[in-house]
């Protein structure tokens, strides 16, 4: 294995897994598979990338350190000559949040300073300038995503913000420096980390950007970022003919479908409404799921009752309505009744004969394929850009979709089913 990856969400695990086995037009990326959880067993010796789906995003800051070195020491035995920790294009975290301690306990294992941080997605609209973050022209605090129900983002400053999560000084390359290049990256680089930075916020506001940080860290241990960081990484390791440049399989699934969608984001409210023009949908209220009226049985009975029309069960909400949900029960409670229940609701429509399965949210996606007991999938062909179809083999052969909430067209969810199809 020549690239690894731990990511702290499934949903972003799938998006720096596509990024991966994509890699450039015309020239392939690395033969890449995704594991749920730390693998109890060593990877198929043809496996260039293994990426590490963990669901530490929101958990104690410890939990998340000891996760993520467990599968840093996994990756490490499979001989991996580059890692990466992998979090959101929109940094979701709190002040307290793990993405500044992850980052620092990899670091100090690897003992290196001077490590990428830049989220950026130029393709998904998330941008780095100056060291803020903006989503879609929006500084982030402005983009929705300061109503985030686990993790609200009200600083666009990614320097201020992660300074506060960190034990170490925080450092910044700003983009006239990317502008002029790999070798001007990398110098800064070094100077960060002569300085004592461990992790340096690197600006980039389009693809070339990034491919411009791939090229300053072919020779680094370890970065750190959004799925846009690995854009470039492939491409070094066919350069120096380690891998030859493998392209994503084309999936062909037939069996009955469903949609779970346990994302708020203004964007799955958007795919819910212009799916259910032409698709039969069921609304799941919060306070119908706390109250026990609501349970997974109606979920399953609702998508098995509608096999072949694209069924979608849905909890996603206007920003109002779920800040008056947690008020009335609590943040975290509400959180954990909905993923259970999507949860269960997933294995039982598996155990059902459901084979193809898009979930959105990635903390819903997290709680899903943990039911399923899914232990590895393998990569296909993108659906949108972030969004590939995984291919399962065990316990049963099945495709996936897990979508983060704010990635998709208008038309995701019959998008992704045709394509798990073949179609």
């Amino acid at each position: 294995m020549l690239l690894g990856v731990i990511a702290d969400d499934f949903t972003g695990a799938s998006d720096i897994a596509n990024t991966i086995a994509k890699g450039l037009p015309g020239q392939g990326g690395l033969k890449t598979s995704q594991f749920l959880g730390v693998p109890v067993r060593d990877a198929k010796p043809d496996i260039e990338a293994g990426v590490i789906s963990l669901k530490t995003r929101s958990v104690p800051t410890k939990e998340a350190i000891d996760q993520s070195l467990a599968a840093l020491a996994w990756l490490r035995k499979q001989g991996c000559e580059q890692l990466v920790f992998k979090y959101c294009s929109t940094f979701d975290s709190t002040p307290e949040g793990n993405i500044g301690p992850v980052a620092e306990a990899i670091a100090e294992a690897l003992s290196v300073r001077g490590v990428v941080a830049c989220p950026a997605f130029p393709t998904a609209g998330r941008t780095v300038y100056q060291g803020h973050l903006f989503v879609g022209g929006r500084l982030l605090h402005e983009s929705g995503m300061q109503h985030h129900p686990l993790n609200p983002m009200t600083d666009p400053d990614l320097r201020r913000w992660l300074q506060q999560q960190c034990s170490t000084q925080v450092g910044h390359i700003a983009w006239p420096t990317v502008k002029a290049g790999g070798d001007a990256i990398a110098n800064a680089l070094r100077a960060s980390a002569a300085s004592g930075e461990v992790l340096a916020i690197v600006d980039a506001i389009d693809d070339a950007d990034l491919l411009a940080i791939g090229a300053a860290v072919q020779d680094s241990l370890f970065v750190t970022g959004g799925s846009g960081i690995a854009l470039g990484l492939p491409a070094n390791f066919i350069a120096q003919e380690k891998a030859s440049g493998a392209l994503p399989e084309k999936s062909s699934v037939a069996g009955p479908e469903a949609i779970l969608a346990g994302s708020c984001s203004s964007a799955t409210r958007g795919q819910i409404d212009f799916h259910l023009q032409s698709h039969p949908g069921l609304p799941v209220a919060v306070d119908d799921v706390m109250a026990g009226t609501m349970t997974r049985r109606d979920i399953v009975a609702f998508a098995l009752a509608n096999v072949g029309r694209a069924p979608i069960a849905y909890s996603s909400a206007t920003p109002a309505d779920v800040e008056a949900a947690q008020a009335r029960y609590g943040r975290q409670a509400v959180a954990d009744r909905l993923d259970q229940l999507f949860a269960d609701a997933a294995r039982d429509l598996v155990d059902s004969g459901v084979r193809r399965l898009v979930v959105a949210g990635g903390e819903t996606s997290g709680a899903v394929v943990s039911a399923l007991a899914v232990e590895s999938v393998a990569i296909g062909m993108e659906i949108d850009p972030g969004v590939p179809v995984l291919s399962v083999a065990a316990p049963v052969a099945m495709a996936l979709a897990l979508k983060s909430g704010n990635f998709g067209s208008r038309d995701f969810f019959s998008k992704a089913l045709q394509q798990m199809a073949g179609r």
